[in-house]
């Protein structure tokens, strides 16, 4: 008797929610200095649009600065023009072919957003983590009406799935935690 799910593709697809909650968070400023911070920056050279780090190196050369080396000279402009742009509250300084981004200090009313940003973030990677889990239990009844396994078996598999929620979302909660005091600086 076997099942068409595995509790390895359950626990591969509820990762999978969890360290896309990790990308979320880390692209959210906290005051501090991140490359992840400019990762959805695109710039618009040699007639295509580029992610920035294709044209330049990010480098964090002290906690509340970003340092941007561009690779081509010719570059300069057209990333500076990008990230003054991309609407992350950063205005950059020319250097020759290094562009400096000082982060500023966050405001109070900043703060309170981007903890709210944090829920929403984590609400959706709770969602993501219970999607996986109705499709686990769906694949379960229908293995039962199959006769594929029997009902002791849906059941303990059911309770195998039910842990393995549990389980993501308790580590989703603490990440969203972490982050709400790391922003809010308590």
């Amino acid at each position: 008797m076997t099942t068409t799910v595995s509790t390895d593709d359950l626990k591969r697809r509820m990762h999978g929610a969890v360290e896309a909650f990790r990308h979320d968070l880390a692209g959210l400023r906290t005051g501090r200095a991140s490359t992840a911070l400019v990762e959805p920056v695109h710039v618009e050279v040699y007639g295509t649009n580029m992610p920035l780090n294709q044209v330049a190196t990010v480098s964090v050369p002290e906690p509340r600065m970003l340092s941007v080396q561009v690779w081509d000279r010719s570059n300069v402009q057209p990333v500076e023009k990008a990230i003054r742009n991309a609407g992350l509250g950063i205005n950059p300084i020319v250097d020759g072919q290094v562009i400096r981004l000082p982060i500023p200090e966050l405001t109070e009313e900043r703060r309170k957003e981007l903890a709210k940003l944090v829920g929403q973030y984590a609400e959706k990677a709770r969602v993501a983590a219970r999607n996986v889990r109705r499709d686990g239990m769906d694949h379960l009844k229908q293995d039962e009406k199959k006769h594929d396994i029997s009902e002791d078996e849906r059941k303990r598999l059911e309770h195998d799935v039910q842990k393995l929620t549990d389980d993501t979302i308790k580590e989703i909660d603490e990440l969203a935690h972490t982050k709400e005091k790391e922003i809010l600086g308590k």
